[in-house]
Protein backbone atom coordinates (compact mmCIF):
# COMPACT_ATOMS: atom_id res chain seq x y z
CA UNK A 1 0.00 0.00 0.00
CA UNK A 2 1.31 3.47 -0.93
CA UNK A 3 2.45 5.47 2.10
CA UNK A 4 0.40 8.56 2.90
CA UNK A 5 3.22 10.97 2.05
CA UNK A 6 3.59 9.27 -1.38
CA UNK A 7 0.01 10.01 -2.43
CA UNK A 8 -0.69 12.56 -5.15
CA UNK A 9 -2.45 15.80 -4.28
CA UNK A 10 -5.68 14.58 -5.88
CA UNK A 11 -5.46 11.29 -3.98
CA UNK A 12 -4.90 13.10 -0.67
CA UNK A 13 -7.90 15.36 -1.21
CA UNK A 14 -10.02 12.31 -2.00
CA UNK A 15 -8.82 10.58 1.18
CA UNK A 16 -9.61 13.65 3.28
CA UNK A 17 -13.02 14.01 1.64
CA UNK A 18 -14.11 10.53 2.70
CA UNK A 19 -12.33 10.69 6.09
CA UNK A 20 -9.99 7.84 5.11
CA UNK A 21 -6.99 9.86 6.28
CA UNK A 22 -6.38 13.16 8.04
CA UNK A 23 -3.92 16.00 7.39
CA UNK A 24 -2.29 15.25 10.75
CA UNK A 25 -1.68 11.63 9.76
CA UNK A 26 -0.21 12.76 6.46
CA UNK A 27 1.98 15.36 8.18
CA UNK A 28 3.36 12.79 10.61
CA UNK A 29 4.08 10.31 7.83
CA UNK A 30 5.80 13.02 5.82
CA UNK A 31 7.85 14.37 8.71
CA UNK A 32 9.14 10.88 9.49
CA UNK A 33 10.07 10.41 5.81
CA UNK A 34 11.81 13.78 5.62
CA UNK A 35 13.82 13.06 8.75
CA UNK A 36 15.20 9.93 7.06
CA UNK A 37 16.06 11.67 3.77
CA UNK A 38 17.12 15.18 4.73
CA UNK A 39 20.56 14.41 6.27
CA UNK A 40 21.54 12.99 2.86
CA UNK A 41 20.13 15.53 0.36
CA UNK A 42 19.77 18.83 2.31
CA UNK A 43 16.82 20.09 0.26
CA UNK A 44 15.11 22.22 2.93
CA UNK A 45 15.45 25.63 4.55
CA UNK A 46 13.33 26.98 7.44
CA UNK A 47 12.01 23.51 8.23
CA UNK A 48 10.02 23.60 11.51
CA UNK A 49 8.15 20.34 12.21
CA UNK A 50 6.02 21.79 15.01
CA UNK A 51 4.76 24.55 12.69
CA UNK A 52 3.90 21.88 10.10
CA UNK A 53 1.87 19.93 12.67
CA UNK A 54 0.07 23.09 13.77
CA UNK A 55 -0.98 23.75 10.17
CA UNK A 56 -2.10 20.12 9.83
CA UNK A 57 -4.28 20.37 12.95
CA UNK A 58 -5.93 23.53 11.63
CA UNK A 59 -6.56 21.83 8.28
CA UNK A 60 -7.99 18.76 9.99
CA UNK A 61 -10.43 21.00 11.85
CA UNK A 62 -11.62 22.63 8.61
CA UNK A 63 -12.25 19.21 7.07
CA UNK A 64 -14.21 18.12 10.16
CA UNK A 65 -16.31 21.27 9.93
CA UNK A 66 -17.08 20.60 6.27
CA UNK A 67 -15.35 23.79 5.13
CA UNK A 68 -12.08 22.73 3.47
CA UNK A 69 -10.08 25.01 1.21
CA UNK A 70 -8.91 24.18 -2.32
CA UNK A 71 -5.66 22.42 -1.34
CA UNK A 72 -6.42 21.91 2.33
CA UNK A 73 -3.82 19.75 4.04
CA UNK A 74 -1.82 18.93 0.90
CA UNK A 75 1.93 19.23 1.60
CA UNK A 76 3.86 21.82 -0.40
CA UNK A 77 7.32 23.41 -0.44
CA UNK A 78 8.36 26.82 -1.78
CA UNK A 79 11.75 27.87 -3.10
CA UNK A 80 13.42 30.15 -0.57
CA UNK A 81 13.43 33.20 -2.89
CA UNK A 82 9.61 33.19 -2.78
CA UNK A 83 9.02 35.26 0.33
CA UNK A 84 6.95 33.96 3.22
CA UNK A 85 6.02 36.37 6.00
CA UNK A 86 8.40 36.23 8.95
CA UNK A 87 11.11 34.13 7.23
CA UNK A 88 14.38 35.69 5.96
CA UNK A 89 15.11 35.34 2.24
CA UNK A 90 18.86 34.66 1.96
CA UNK A 91 18.79 34.12 -1.83
CA UNK A 92 21.17 31.23 -1.38
CA UNK A 93 24.13 33.34 -0.34
CA UNK A 94 25.86 34.00 2.97
CA UNK A 95 26.28 37.61 1.78
CA UNK A 96 22.61 38.40 2.48
CA UNK A 97 21.59 40.12 5.71
CA UNK A 98 18.87 37.99 7.26
CA UNK A 99 15.77 40.15 7.68
CA UNK A 100 12.35 38.49 8.09
CA UNK A 101 10.12 39.01 5.06
CA UNK A 102 7.28 41.44 5.70
CA UNK A 103 4.67 39.56 3.66
CA UNK A 104 4.01 36.50 1.56
CA UNK A 105 4.97 36.84 -2.11
CA UNK A 106 2.01 36.18 -4.45
CA UNK A 107 2.62 32.41 -4.97
CA UNK A 108 3.07 31.86 -1.23
CA UNK A 109 -0.07 33.88 -0.50
CA UNK A 110 -2.15 31.83 -2.96
CA UNK A 111 -0.96 28.50 -1.54
CA UNK A 112 -1.53 29.63 2.04
CA UNK A 113 -5.03 30.89 1.15
CA UNK A 114 -5.76 27.49 -0.40
CA UNK A 115 -4.86 25.70 2.84
CA UNK A 116 -1.75 23.95 1.51
CA UNK A 117 0.45 22.46 4.22
CA UNK A 118 3.64 24.52 3.90
CA UNK A 119 6.33 22.03 4.82
CA UNK A 120 9.38 24.28 4.37
CA UNK A 121 11.30 26.47 1.97
CA UNK A 122 13.75 24.79 -0.41
CA UNK A 123 17.39 25.52 -1.13
CA UNK A 124 18.97 27.44 -3.99
CA UNK A 125 22.51 28.54 -5.02
CA UNK A 126 23.95 32.04 -4.57
CA UNK A 127 21.55 34.61 -6.10
CA UNK A 128 19.97 31.81 -8.12
CA UNK A 129 22.71 32.25 -10.72
CA UNK A 130 23.81 28.60 -10.91
CA UNK A 131 22.24 25.42 -12.27
CA UNK A 132 23.49 23.69 -9.15
CA UNK A 133 22.81 22.80 -5.53
CA UNK A 134 26.00 24.63 -4.47
CA UNK A 135 25.48 27.52 -2.05
CA UNK A 136 27.43 29.54 0.51
CA UNK A 137 24.35 29.73 2.76
CA UNK A 138 22.72 26.30 2.47
CA UNK A 139 24.42 22.91 2.88
CA UNK A 140 25.22 21.24 -0.43
CA UNK A 141 22.01 19.87 -1.95
CA UNK A 142 22.34 16.46 -3.59
CA UNK A 143 20.35 14.45 -6.12
CA UNK A 144 18.24 11.69 -4.51
CA UNK A 145 18.85 9.36 -7.47
CA UNK A 146 22.61 9.48 -6.89
CA UNK A 147 24.04 11.36 -3.90
CA UNK A 148 27.29 11.98 -5.78
CA UNK A 149 25.34 13.88 -8.47
CA UNK A 150 24.01 17.42 -8.63
CA UNK A 151 20.25 18.05 -8.55
CA UNK A 152 20.71 21.09 -10.80
CA UNK A 153 19.32 24.51 -10.04
CA UNK A 154 18.58 27.08 -9.25
CA UNK A 155 15.43 25.32 -7.94
CA UNK A 156 17.77 22.71 -6.48
CA UNK A 157 15.97 21.87 -3.26
CA UNK A 158 12.55 21.87 -4.92
CA UNK A 159 13.60 19.25 -7.47
CA UNK A 160 15.40 17.12 -4.88
CA UNK A 161 12.40 17.34 -2.54
CA UNK A 162 10.01 16.28 -5.31
CA UNK A 163 12.16 13.31 -6.31
CA UNK A 164 12.61 12.28 -2.66
CA UNK A 165 8.87 12.37 -2.02
CA UNK A 166 8.60 15.36 0.30
CA UNK A 167 4.89 15.54 -0.48
CA UNK A 168 3.27 16.11 -3.89
CA UNK A 169 3.57 19.88 -4.49
CA UNK A 170 6.70 22.01 -4.94
CA UNK A 171 7.24 25.49 -6.32
CA UNK A 172 10.34 26.76 -8.10
CA UNK A 173 11.37 29.78 -10.16
CA UNK A 174 12.94 29.97 -13.61
CA UNK A 175 14.75 32.76 -15.48
CA UNK A 176 16.93 30.66 -17.79
CA UNK A 177 16.09 27.04 -17.00
CA UNK A 178 15.96 26.98 -13.19
CA UNK A 179 12.80 24.85 -13.03
CA UNK A 180 13.29 22.65 -16.10
CA UNK A 181 16.98 21.79 -15.62
CA UNK A 182 16.71 20.42 -12.07
CA UNK A 183 13.40 18.78 -12.96
CA UNK A 184 15.19 16.93 -15.77
CA UNK A 185 18.17 15.92 -13.64
CA UNK A 186 15.88 14.73 -10.82
CA UNK A 187 13.37 12.95 -13.04
CA UNK A 188 10.34 15.06 -12.05
CA UNK A 189 7.88 17.26 -13.93
CA UNK A 190 8.52 21.00 -14.03
CA UNK A 191 6.51 23.71 -15.76
CA UNK A 192 7.93 27.09 -16.68
CA UNK A 193 4.69 28.91 -17.42
CA UNK A 194 4.22 31.87 -19.72
CA UNK A 195 5.64 35.08 -18.30
CA UNK A 196 2.99 36.60 -16.05
CA UNK A 197 0.72 33.55 -15.90
CA UNK A 198 1.57 33.07 -12.20
CA UNK A 199 1.88 36.45 -10.45
CA UNK A 200 5.23 36.87 -8.72
CA UNK A 201 6.99 39.61 -6.80
CA UNK A 202 9.34 41.12 -7.62
CA UNK A 203 8.71 40.62 -11.35
CA UNK A 204 11.62 40.66 -13.79
CA UNK A 205 12.16 39.99 -17.49
CA UNK A 206 11.94 36.24 -18.07
CA UNK A 207 11.37 35.38 -14.39
CA UNK A 208 8.51 33.05 -13.53
CA UNK A 209 7.36 30.77 -10.73
CA UNK A 210 6.10 27.32 -11.60
CA UNK A 211 5.12 23.91 -10.22
CA UNK A 212 7.50 20.99 -9.78
CA UNK A 213 5.77 17.67 -9.12
CA UNK A 214 6.02 13.95 -9.72
CA UNK A 215 2.81 13.98 -11.80
CA UNK A 216 1.46 16.40 -14.40
CA UNK A 217 -1.98 16.30 -12.77
CA UNK A 218 -0.57 17.70 -9.53
CA UNK A 219 1.07 20.58 -11.42
CA UNK A 220 -2.29 21.34 -13.06
CA UNK A 221 -3.94 21.34 -9.64
CA UNK A 222 -1.37 23.89 -8.44
CA UNK A 223 -2.14 26.08 -11.45
CA UNK A 224 -5.78 26.37 -10.37
CA UNK A 225 -4.53 28.26 -7.31
CA UNK A 226 -1.27 29.92 -8.38
CA UNK A 227 -2.71 31.74 -11.40
CA UNK A 228 -5.16 33.80 -9.37
CA UNK A 229 -4.48 37.54 -9.80
CA UNK A 230 -2.22 39.69 -7.65
CA UNK A 231 -1.78 43.39 -8.42
CA UNK A 232 1.78 43.43 -7.07
CA UNK A 233 3.00 41.77 -10.28
CA UNK A 234 3.02 44.62 -12.79
CA UNK A 235 4.01 42.19 -15.58
CA UNK A 236 1.24 39.65 -14.96
CA UNK A 237 -1.19 38.48 -17.62
CA UNK A 238 -4.91 39.22 -17.29
CA UNK A 239 -6.50 36.40 -15.32
CA UNK A 240 -8.29 33.76 -17.39
CA UNK A 241 -10.78 31.16 -16.23
CA UNK A 242 -8.84 28.17 -17.59
CA UNK A 243 -9.95 24.60 -16.86
CA UNK A 244 -6.51 23.46 -15.75
CA UNK A 245 -7.70 19.96 -14.90
CA UNK A 246 -8.97 19.32 -18.43
CA UNK A 247 -5.84 17.41 -19.46
CA UNK A 248 -7.04 14.98 -22.12
CA UNK A 249 -5.70 15.54 -25.65
CA UNK A 250 -5.62 13.49 -28.84
CA UNK A 251 -2.12 13.77 -30.29
CA UNK A 252 -3.26 12.53 -33.69
CA UNK A 253 -2.66 15.24 -36.27
CA UNK A 254 -0.58 17.46 -33.99
CA UNK A 255 2.40 19.05 -35.71
CA UNK A 256 5.46 18.62 -33.51
CA UNK A 257 8.88 20.14 -34.10
CA UNK A 258 11.95 18.18 -33.03
CA UNK A 259 14.84 20.47 -32.04
CA UNK A 260 18.05 18.57 -31.38
CA UNK A 261 20.72 21.19 -32.18
CA UNK A 262 20.56 24.39 -30.13
CA UNK A 263 23.11 26.20 -32.29
CA UNK A 264 25.51 26.85 -29.41
CA UNK A 265 26.52 25.37 -26.08
CA UNK A 266 27.54 21.89 -25.02
CA UNK A 267 26.96 19.09 -27.53
CA UNK A 268 24.04 16.84 -26.67
CA UNK A 269 25.18 13.52 -25.24
CA UNK A 270 24.23 10.57 -27.48
CA UNK A 271 22.04 8.98 -24.79
CA UNK A 272 20.09 12.20 -24.31
CA UNK A 273 19.64 12.69 -28.05
CA UNK A 274 18.48 9.09 -28.43
CA UNK A 275 15.95 9.37 -25.57
CA UNK A 276 14.40 12.58 -26.95
CA UNK A 277 14.30 11.19 -30.50
CA UNK A 278 12.64 8.03 -29.20
CA UNK A 279 9.98 10.15 -27.47
CA UNK A 280 9.31 11.95 -30.75
CA UNK A 281 8.93 8.61 -32.53
CA UNK A 282 6.43 7.45 -29.91
CA UNK A 283 4.35 10.60 -30.48
CA UNK A 284 4.62 9.92 -34.22
CA UNK A 285 3.38 6.36 -33.75
CA UNK A 286 0.37 7.80 -31.92
CA UNK A 287 -0.50 9.92 -34.94
CA UNK A 288 1.43 13.15 -34.54
CA UNK A 289 3.48 14.62 -37.40
CA UNK A 290 7.10 15.25 -36.41
CA UNK A 291 9.41 17.56 -38.38
CA UNK A 292 12.95 18.75 -37.58
CA UNK A 293 13.63 22.25 -36.29
CA UNK A 294 16.85 23.86 -37.48
CA UNK A 295 19.12 25.68 -35.00
CA UNK A 296 17.81 29.20 -34.38
CA UNK A 297 20.00 30.54 -31.56
CA UNK A 298 23.50 31.98 -31.96
CA UNK A 299 26.64 32.44 -29.93
CA UNK A 300 26.10 36.21 -30.16
CA UNK A 301 22.76 35.86 -28.38
CA UNK A 302 24.28 33.71 -25.65
CA UNK A 303 27.31 35.95 -25.10
CA UNK A 304 25.13 39.04 -25.06
CA UNK A 305 22.91 37.61 -22.32
CA UNK A 306 26.05 36.57 -20.42
CA UNK A 307 27.39 40.14 -20.50
CA UNK A 308 24.06 41.59 -19.41
CA UNK A 309 23.72 39.19 -16.47
CA UNK A 310 27.36 39.66 -15.44
CA UNK A 311 26.74 43.39 -15.17
CA UNK A 312 23.46 42.92 -13.30
CA UNK A 313 25.14 40.67 -10.73
CA UNK A 314 28.25 42.84 -10.58
CA UNK A 315 26.13 45.84 -9.58
CA UNK A 316 24.51 43.80 -6.80
CA UNK A 317 27.93 42.65 -5.65
CA UNK A 318 29.55 46.09 -5.89
CA UNK A 319 26.86 47.57 -3.64
CA UNK A 320 27.86 45.24 -0.79
CA UNK A 321 30.42 46.16 1.89
CA UNK A 322 33.73 44.24 1.58
CA UNK A 323 32.96 41.83 4.42
CA UNK A 324 29.77 40.69 2.70
CA UNK A 325 31.42 40.58 -0.73
CA UNK A 326 33.87 38.05 0.67
CA UNK A 327 30.98 35.70 1.50
CA UNK A 328 29.79 35.38 -2.11
CA UNK A 329 30.66 32.08 -3.78
CA UNK A 330 34.12 32.35 -5.41
CA UNK A 331 32.72 30.96 -8.68
CA UNK A 332 30.19 33.83 -8.77
CA UNK A 333 32.86 36.40 -7.91
CA UNK A 334 35.02 35.20 -10.77
CA UNK A 335 32.11 35.14 -13.21
CA UNK A 336 30.95 38.69 -12.48
CA UNK A 337 34.43 40.27 -12.27
CA UNK A 338 34.37 41.27 -15.94
CA UNK A 339 31.22 43.26 -15.24
CA UNK A 340 33.46 45.98 -13.80
CA UNK A 341 35.10 46.49 -17.22
CA UNK A 342 32.11 46.22 -19.56
CA UNK A 343 31.18 49.34 -21.51
CA UNK A 344 27.70 50.76 -21.75
CA UNK A 345 27.56 49.72 -25.40
CA UNK A 346 28.47 46.13 -24.54
CA UNK A 347 25.81 45.93 -21.84
CA UNK A 348 23.15 47.51 -24.04
CA UNK A 349 23.96 45.10 -26.86
CA UNK A 350 23.71 42.24 -24.37
CA UNK A 351 20.30 43.47 -23.24
CA UNK A 352 19.17 43.65 -26.87
CA UNK A 353 19.77 39.92 -27.21
CA UNK A 354 16.65 39.31 -25.09
CA UNK A 355 14.64 40.63 -28.02
CA UNK A 356 16.73 38.74 -30.55
CA UNK A 357 16.17 35.47 -28.69
CA UNK A 358 12.45 36.16 -28.37
CA UNK A 359 12.00 36.81 -32.08
CA UNK A 360 14.08 33.79 -33.08
CA UNK A 361 12.25 31.41 -30.72
CA UNK A 362 8.74 32.56 -31.61
CA UNK A 363 9.52 32.39 -35.34
CA UNK A 364 11.05 28.90 -35.06
CA UNK A 365 8.01 27.55 -33.19
CA UNK A 366 5.32 29.32 -35.24
CA UNK A 367 4.53 26.48 -37.66
CA UNK A 368 4.23 23.86 -34.92
CA UNK A 369 1.66 23.08 -32.26
CA UNK A 370 4.52 22.14 -29.91
CA UNK A 371 8.29 21.74 -30.08
CA UNK A 372 10.19 18.85 -28.47
CA UNK A 373 13.84 19.07 -27.42
CA UNK A 374 16.31 17.98 -24.77
CA UNK A 375 16.17 19.99 -21.56
CA UNK A 376 19.88 19.66 -20.85
CA UNK A 377 22.70 18.39 -23.06
CA UNK A 378 24.11 16.21 -20.27
CA UNK A 379 22.34 13.90 -17.84
CA UNK A 380 24.60 14.09 -14.79
CA UNK A 381 27.45 16.08 -13.20
CA UNK A 382 29.20 16.03 -9.80
CA UNK A 383 27.35 17.35 -6.77
CA UNK A 384 30.16 19.73 -5.82
CA UNK A 385 30.29 21.53 -9.19
CA UNK A 386 28.69 24.90 -9.91
CA UNK A 387 27.65 23.82 -13.41
CA UNK A 388 28.07 20.83 -15.75
CA UNK A 389 31.52 22.10 -16.80
CA UNK A 390 32.31 24.05 -13.59
CA UNK A 391 33.87 26.93 -15.55
CA UNK A 392 32.86 30.49 -14.57
CA UNK A 393 34.12 31.81 -17.91
CA UNK A 394 31.65 29.55 -19.73
CA UNK A 395 28.72 29.54 -17.31
CA UNK A 396 25.76 29.05 -19.63
CA UNK A 397 26.85 26.30 -22.01
CA UNK A 398 24.18 23.98 -20.61
CA UNK A 399 21.15 26.31 -20.91
CA UNK A 400 21.01 26.62 -24.70
CA UNK A 401 17.74 24.64 -24.92
CA UNK A 402 15.98 26.37 -22.01
CA UNK A 403 17.01 30.06 -22.13
CA UNK A 404 15.22 31.00 -25.39
CA UNK A 405 11.79 30.32 -23.96
CA UNK A 406 12.27 32.57 -20.94
CA UNK A 407 13.03 35.39 -23.33
CA UNK A 408 10.17 34.46 -25.71
CA UNK A 409 7.75 34.13 -22.76
CA UNK A 410 6.53 30.76 -24.06
CA UNK A 411 5.43 27.97 -21.71
CA UNK A 412 7.87 25.07 -21.56
CA UNK A 413 8.02 21.95 -19.41
CA UNK A 414 10.43 19.18 -18.52
CA UNK A 415 9.06 15.67 -18.26
CA UNK A 416 11.04 12.49 -17.67
CA UNK A 417 11.69 10.53 -20.88
CA UNK A 418 14.17 7.85 -19.91
CA UNK A 419 17.43 6.94 -18.24
CA UNK A 420 21.03 6.85 -19.29
CA UNK A 421 23.08 3.68 -18.99
CA UNK A 422 24.15 4.81 -15.50
CA UNK A 423 20.54 5.39 -14.43
CA UNK A 424 20.60 9.21 -14.65
CA UNK A 425 17.19 10.74 -15.54
CA UNK A 426 16.81 12.43 -18.94
CA UNK A 427 14.34 15.25 -19.49
CA UNK A 428 12.17 15.92 -22.54
CA UNK A 429 11.31 19.61 -23.04
CA UNK A 430 7.83 20.39 -24.38
CA UNK A 431 7.44 23.96 -25.65
CA UNK A 432 4.10 25.55 -26.49
CA UNK A 433 3.01 28.67 -28.30
CA UNK A 434 2.92 31.85 -26.24
CA UNK A 435 0.30 31.62 -23.49
CA UNK A 436 -0.71 28.00 -24.29
CA UNK A 437 0.21 26.73 -20.83
CA UNK A 438 -2.72 24.32 -20.77
CA UNK A 439 -1.59 22.82 -24.08
CA UNK A 440 1.86 22.09 -22.65
CA UNK A 441 0.31 20.40 -19.62
CA UNK A 442 -1.92 18.36 -21.90
CA UNK A 443 0.91 17.13 -24.13
CA UNK A 444 3.01 16.31 -21.06
CA UNK A 445 0.09 14.30 -19.67
CA UNK A 446 -0.22 12.52 -23.00
CA UNK A 447 3.48 11.66 -22.78
CA UNK A 448 2.99 10.20 -19.30
CA UNK A 449 0.49 7.79 -20.88
CA UNK A 450 2.64 6.98 -23.91
CA UNK A 451 5.98 6.38 -22.20
CA UNK A 452 7.22 3.22 -20.54
CA UNK A 453 6.63 3.23 -16.76
CA UNK A 454 9.55 5.03 -15.08
CA UNK A 455 11.59 3.23 -12.41
CA UNK A 456 10.53 3.33 -8.75
CA UNK A 457 11.34 6.55 -6.92
CA UNK A 458 14.56 6.57 -4.85
CA UNK A 459 14.41 5.58 -1.19
CA UNK A 460 16.40 7.06 1.71
CA UNK A 461 19.74 5.33 2.34
CA UNK A 462 19.49 2.67 5.02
Amino acid sequence: MTALHEQSAAELLALYRRSAASPVEVARSLLDHVQRWEPHIHALYAFEPERVLAQARASEQRWRQGAPLALDGVPCTLKENIATAGTPVPLGTAATELVPAAADAPPAARLREAGALLLAKTTMPDWGMLSSGLSTFHPLTRNPWDLASNPGGSSAGAAAAAAAGYGPLHLGTDIGGSIRLPAAWCGVFGLKPSLGRIPIYPPYAGRVAGPMTRRVEDAALMMTVLTRPDARDTMSLPWQDIDWLSLDIDVKGLRLGLWLDAGWGLPVQPETRAAVAAAARRFEAAGARVEPVAPFCTREMADGMDRFWRMRSWLDYDALPPARQARVLPYIRQWIARGATLTGAEVFHGYSQMGALREAAVAACARFDFVLSPVAPVARFPAEWASPIDDPERPFEHIAFTLPFNMSEQPAASVDCGRGADGAPIGLQIVGRRHDDLGVLRLARAWERLREPPPPWPAPPA
